[in-house]
């Protein structure tokens, strides 16, 4: 296929009690159809809710350059929630790179509707951002009219820099009843971190 630099094939499994040959198998079988070749493979075995940049995903991000294609079995192999998938799409389509999933049957590329989904993503993408800034805003102030006053609690100064980044995060997933154990598994922290953190931001 004239232009195209390079093709990878994408696999992600959650936990290594899964097998990345099913993955494998139909990625195959599809590029074959389309007759073409996969160049390099990229396999990790980690959960979805990890950040893109701590996950081997992210560093391909970066090499992949205007014409490559990323073939993924499914779209949900990029990320576990809406947020990170579009973020990831709309870093591809802003970079002209073509993401192709198979059994959703995305072909994501450079066209003029691709475009309009890349504006699309983004979009949405920034109003889920704010969304979740709200949230957090109603659950501060929730707590502050229960009496509980908010701040950082001597000495956390440490601490609220290594989390502050994810602050809304953090409040968001706590909202929505995520135990702050879980909280810590997702951000890969001790959940006596995350216990502190939250604790700075409640003074008593």
């Amino acid at each position: 296929m004239k232009g195209i630099k390079m093709i990878y094939g994408y696999i992600r499994v959650s936990t290594d009690k899964q097998t990345v040959e099913n993955q494998r198998f139909e990625i195959e079988n599809f590029v074959q159809k389309e007759n073409i070749k996969i160049d390099r493979w990229i396999e990790e075995t980690v959960s979805g809710t990890v950040s893109v940049e701590k996950r081997k995903l992210g560093n391909l991000l970066k090499r992949l350059k205007k014409e490559d294609i990323l073939v993924a079995s499914e779209i949900s192999r990029l990320g576990r929630n809406l947020l990170q998938i579009m973020s990831i799409l709309h870093h591809c389509m802003k970079n002209n790179v073509q993401v192709w999933t198979i059994k959703d049957n995305y072909r994501l590329g450079t066209d003029i509707q691709s475009k309009v989904l890349a504006f699309a993503f983004g979009l949405s993408a920034e109003i889920e951002r704010n969304l979740i800034s709200q949230r957090t805003k109603e659950a501060l102030a929730r707590m502050k009219a229960e009496g509980r006053k908010l701040g950082r609690l001597q000495g956390s100064k440490n601490l609220t820099h290594k989390l502050d980044s994810k602050r809304n995060q953090i409040f968001s997933l706590l909202e929505k009843g995520v135990s702050q154990a879980k909280i810590a598994q997702i951000l890969h922290v001790h959940r006596n971190t995350i216990n502190k953190f939250v604790k700075s931001y409640r003074e008593n």
